[in-house]
């Protein structure tokens, strides 16, 4: 009912005069005929001559309005449920087949706009006072807007059933294609279609940093699978090589610490997952540098250096053991001219350079190096194995308590008593 208060009045069905309804009743079928023909005159996706059972749905719909209204007549008290429920399962179906209210509107206004050319006709007729014909047409429009109220009703309820079984989907489809076997290809293509999501040639997953309220899923593109109720909020971003998209995916993440795992075939999207998380760990500890979407790609090295962080630390240990007994800030002087020297090609003016310390610094500490190492320096391999923990030590030293140098060992002192130089 209207929000003006008819409902609880009775207006303006009380007003109108029952035996209007016994006029009406001999007249309904004609009266259908011409709303048919009108309706699938006017509104093209009603005009359906091949389709039998949707001329029969739409002739039923007019005469259950037609059959109502004139009950309603005779009956102010009659429960329109039975015509509104029709109303709202015919949205139901609309939204079901993907179209808009628009047509069924439509079809509601012309239906109404040839009743009320016939109430009028026939008032003429009976001599109808012109109060009466007023209540008529209110009675009428109100109507109307019961029906089209049910309809958008129905039409919403299923929008959104329909959007919250797609996104379940998606979510379904994002766990399959993360899972650890992979999941056999037939599955996935079965899910993608079922999702509506058209399976790339190439994907990349995106491991989100911390927990994201789910409707931030509305910023990201609509071929985006996104569930962020995950322990770890996760992305899937189909072609993310395209041309623009990675710009694109900027944007969509602008503000959410995110790291973009590699580009991969789509049947290897957990690959990349296992990679964007490992980066993301990394990111959290301060091994990685954060700002804005970090990438992978970027950093592989450095997940090269922490894939089996245990194996690095037991190398770290082989290999770092001649600093062990030396005091923190002796041994991060020592570490960093031995990284900058293996990286410059052994060249001790460019360490100085790179260090920013006079030369005559660098080959005093080199010589300390010389004296700690001894041959260990000649050879490539054991060069080789010293450039990979220093670099990883480089790198954890912004995390509190990380450190790639073995335990201190007690030494004997000057005059013979047993010291132990523990980190601070």
């Amino acid at each position: 009912m209207s929000d003006d208060g008819s409902s609880a009045t009775g207006r303006p069905w009380a007003d109108l005069p029952r035996e209007l309804a016994d006029h009406m009743r001999p007249h309904l079928d004609e009266v259908a005929d011409e709303m048919m023909q009108e309706i699938q005159t006017r509104v093209r996706e009603y005009d359906r001559p091949g389709n039998g059972t949707y001329s029969a749905t739409l002739r039923q719909a007019v005469e259950r309005v037609l059959h109502y209204f004139v009950d309603r007549v005779a009956d102010p008290d009659e429960e329109p449920a039975n015509v509104t429920d029709f109303f709202r399962s015919m949205g139901r179906g609309e939204a079901g087949e993907g179209r808009s209210l628009d047509a069924m509107q439509t079809a509601m206004r012309v239906g109404g706009m040839i009743a009320w050319r016939r109430i009028t006709e026939g008032a003429d007729a009976l001599q109808v006072q012109p109060r009466t014909l007023g209540a008529v047409g209110e009675a009428l429009m109100l109507f109307q807007d019961e029906l089209a109220h049910a309809a958008a009703e129905g039409f919403s309820q299923a929008k959104a059933e329909v959007a919250g079984e797609m996104q379940r989907r998606r979510k379904r489809l994002l766990d399959l294609l993360f899972a650890d076997p992979p999941a056999g290809a037939e599955a996935i293509a079965d899910l993608a279609a079922a999702a509506h999501w058209p399976l790339p040639r190439t994907v990349a997953a995106v491991a989100l940093g911390r927990q994201v309220r789910d409707d931030r899923g509305t910023a990201f593109p609509p071929d985006v699978l996104a569930d962020l109720t995950r322990r770890t909020p996760s992305l899937i971003i189909p072609d993310p090589d395209g041309p623009g998209r990675a710009k694109l995916v900027d944007r969509a993440l602008a503000g959410t610490p995110a790291v973009v795992g590699p580009t991969v075939p789509v049947m290897e999207a957990g690959r990349s997952f296992q990679w964007a998380r490992k980066t993301l760990c990394l990111v959290q500890r301060g091994v990685i540098e954060a700002g804005g979407v970090v990438r992978s790609v970027e950093h592989m090295s450095t997940l090269i250096l922490f894939q089996d962080e245990g194996l690095t630390t037991a190398l770290a240990d082989l290999r770092l053991a001649p600093l062990s007994h030396l005091r923190p800030s002796q041994q991060d002087r020592l570490a960093e001219t031995l990284l900058a020297w293996l990286q410059s090609g052994r060249n001790a003016n460019e360490v100085a350079m790179r260090l920013h310390v006079h030369p005559q610094t660098v080959r005093y500490r080199l010589r300390q190096l010389e004296e700690l190492f001894g041959d260990q320096l000649l050879d490539p391999d054991l060069r080789f194995d010293l450039e990979i923990v220093l670099r990883a030590r480089a790198l954890l030293a912004a995390g509190p308590g990380e450190h790639l140098i073995p335990p201190a060992r007690a030494v004997a002192g000057e005059s013979g008593e047993v010291v132990s130089f523990r980190r601070t």
